[in-house]
């Protein structure tokens, strides 16, 4: 990643908020009372989706979505005030959790206060109106990054924000200039030294499909430049096409151990089960078995490990975009014990600098071990949720289980998974 990132990103946890459906009132300050349950959980990065005011042209719904931003320079008044939001920030802070908020710099809503005040700066089609490259984003506009001015006025936005919060989480940011983002971060470093940048990049077809129309769609490997972060949506539809039974779990684990040495040494990708734009976990995984061992597995992976709101009472619906949508917190599905041993299990340092490699060790069990020269940390997880015996490359003896299950045994290079995940350490010898 950029040359300063820490890699003890990799041994954190971040938590995505969606103030409007957070809580009933969907303000900032109702936020509040749930930060020390969240800290619990062992998170240590809140991303808080857009807080900016709402469009109200084209807008999708009765209260519009929160990427379509009307003003990058304030606040949407239905979550709170300016001072609201910085008291927010500070009780994040009081918790010992830093903060971050979306940055949504690839459009506007069409009545935003820059088409109005600088539309020069916007892209237009070929009848001189507003428009959008993407056609199914009906409620937004495009911005113009051949224009330098635009780029004065974004990283002047940045610096502001910088100066309350701890970083920002940069939507669709392969579409814009590579070099406009290796200058904002060196700008507003000068604002928040250490400033925490996280990339939702995109998925290979979309950029494929982006630069036949022209566009800039920056590849992972050039994100991976100027962010500490980026999404992993290059090996998401991967998990998607081997629950479908399209891809074998030898071809998915190929997937994720090509990351090893496509990217750098100090790569850290954002591992995620579910995120506001893709289903539940508990919709994609109804089997509660089945969902143990692969969040057991987001916390294993190489990165950090994304918590999106609702996920630990296990919510089967997304929350709209466009409407109020309320979460339903039905703490009789409470995962929160389990995500804490597993976060406080992820703060190992092994896991910072590790050779990782992942095997499809046969009968639906997903192998993956973190090794350095003294200390080995092998996964096991039923990715059906059934028992089967396994190879495991480990000593003989009878081993800790860090998720909180049975103790693992290991006897002729030999293990039972009896169905639920096992995380265990071995010493190296020499």
């Amino acid at each position: 990643m950029a040359s300063t990132t820490d890699k003890a990103l990799r041994n954190q946890v971040m938590y995505s908020i969606y103030v409007r459906q957070f809580s009933r009132e969907g303000t900032f300050r109702a936020v509040e009372p749930s930060l020390p349950r969240i800290r619990a959980l062992g998170v240590d990065v809140i991303w808080l989706m857009p807080i900016h005011p709402i469009g109200v042209a084209n807008r999708k719904g009765r209260l519009g979505s929160p990427y379509a931003i009307s003003d990058y320079r304030a606040v949407n008044p239905e979550l709170g005030t300016l001072e609201d939001f910085k008291h927010l920030v500070n009780a994040v802070h009081a918790q010992g959790m830093k903060c971050i908020i979306d940055v949504v710099y690839n459009h506007t809503s069409p009545d935003s206060h820059l088409a109005a005040s600088h539309p020069e700066w916007f892209y237009h089609k070929a009848d001189g109106s507003f428009g959008n490259q993407i056609g199914d984003w009906s409620d937004i506009i495009d911005l113009d990054y051949t224009n330098l001015a635009l780029w004065e006025y974004q990283i002047d936005t940045l610096k502001q924000w910088a100066a309350i919060v701890d970083g920002f989480r940069c939507d669709v940011a392969p579409l814009i200039p590579l070099e406009f983002w290796r200058r904002a971060r060196a700008e507003v470093e000068t604002v928040r030294p250490g400033c925490l940048w996280l990339s939702e990049s995109v998925e290979a077809e979309f950029t494929v499909a982006n630069r036949s129309r022209g566009m800039v769609s920056l590849s992972d490997a050039e994100i991976e430049q100027v962010f500490d972060l980026s999404y992993e949506y290059d090996v998401y539809h991967d998990f998607i096409h081997c629950l479908l039974g399209e891809e074998s779990l030898a071809e998915y684990a190929d997937k994720l151990n090509r990351q090893e040495y496509t990217y750098s040494d100090r790569y850290v990708k954002l591992r995620f089960l579910e995120n506001h734009d893709r289903p539940r976990a508990k919709f994609i995984l109804p089997d509660d078995r089945q969902r143990r061992n692969w969040t057991a597995f987001l916390f294993f992976q190489k990165g950090m490990t994304l918590l999106y709101n609702g996920q630990e009472c296990e919510n089967v619906f997304r929350p709209s975009l466009f409407d109020k949508d309320e979460i339903h917190w039905d703490w009789a599905h409470d995962q929160s014990s389990f995500l804490q041993r597993l976060a406080q299990w992820k703060k190992n340092p092994l896991l910072r600098e590790s050779a990782y490699r992942v095997m499809d060790a046969g009968n639906g069990i997903l192998c993956a071990v973190h090794q350095n020269r003294q200390r080995q940390c092998t996964g096991l997880f039923s990715t059906k949720g059934c028992s089967a015996l396994v190879r495991v490359n480990a000593p003989d003896g009878v081993y800790e289980n860090q998720t909180g299950g049975e103790a693992v045994r290991v006897e002729g290079g030999l293990s039972y998974v009896d169905g639920e995940p096992a995380i265990f350490f071995t010493e190296l010898e020499g």
